[in-house]
């Protein structure tokens, strides 16, 4: 059973996991390098634990003891009850879920160990906005994308803001980082997946037309928000595809596109 503790002083060092949560800077450094993230509300702090994550402690306004009390009996971490205004302080924001957990991060799989076992697989180059990334991720789980695999200037899926949006999605499909970019695409190749690089570009075909639905492996590639892949990505690809649009609209929000693409993906579509 945790440790129920209440903590009036916001300098007490037993809430230095919570400490400047707003500034994304200081949290990006901190907590790969301390082997930490954050999982904020009473779902995603569930799923993290449900997803094998180890607790480091939470972080509870009163009102949030009962409802996590089966939790915090469960759990040895120590469990800090906090004022609304105390975490606020502590975090740089209101806290209006009211429940914080730090969560000990697990070691990475390599690219080489989920593709051994992937169909379908998403590879994100320098997608670095963090509600895209949790956006991204949700719609992979929820439209049966295998894994994803991330160039190394991408974001951290588990800062905050990326779990928050994709509502602890981030746990529920695998991830690993590709080590050199776009060298590493070679790998994937090599490893049985057609490249399909995602793009408004004319020269594209339309998703359909290349029915990815029914190859074996397919790794779907996404670019950032605005840029796109970059032209040593897009040289690397086996094939361009594209989302066709109507109404004038060029293209659409990478999550948005994701989610689409994914769909165009997935393996139970009719065979049409």
């Amino acid at each position: 059973m945790a440790d129920l503790i209440t903590v009036e002083d916001p300098a007490d060092p037993c809430l230095r996991d919570y400490t400047g949560l707003t500034d994304v800077e200081l949290r990006r450094k901190r907590e790969p390098a301390e082997g930490l993230f954050i999982a904020e509300g009473e779902k995603v702090i569930r799923r993290a634990k449900d997803a094998g994550y180890e607790m480091r402690s939470m972080l509870l306004s009163a009102k949030w003891v009962d409802v996590m009390r089966d939790v915090i009996d469960e759990l040895p971490a120590p469990v800090y009850a906090v004022s609304p205004e105390l975490a606020e302080q502590v975090t740089g924001y209101h806290v209006h879920r009211g429940a914080l957990a730090s969560m000990q991060r697990k070691p990475l799989p390599t690219p080489d160990d989920l593709l051994q076992s992937a169909r379908r697989v998403v590879v994100m180059e320098s997608v670095n906005d963090h509600t895209n990334i949790g956006a991204i991720f949700r719609s992979a789980a929820a439209l049966g994308m295998d894994a994803v695999l991330l160039s190394p200037d991408c974001a951290d899926p588990l800062y905050r803001r990326s779990v928050k949006v994709s509502m602890g999605a981030v746990f529920a499909v695998p991830y690993a980082r590709l080590d050199s970019w776009p060298k590493s695409l070679e790998s994937v190749r090599e490893a049985g997946f057609g490249l399909l690089a995602l793009t408004p570009d004319e020269k594209a075909k339309p998703l359909d037309e290349v029915a990815p639905h029914r190859m074996d492996r397919v790794a779907l590639m996404l670019g950032a928000e605005g840029d796109g892949l970059s032209t040593q990505a897009l040289v690397a690809a086996d094939e361009w595809v594209r989302i066709p649009m109507a109404h004038g609209v060029d293209s659409l929000n990478v999550g948005a596109a994701a989610a689409v693409a994914f769909y165009a993906v997935a393996t139970g579509r009719p065979q049409t």
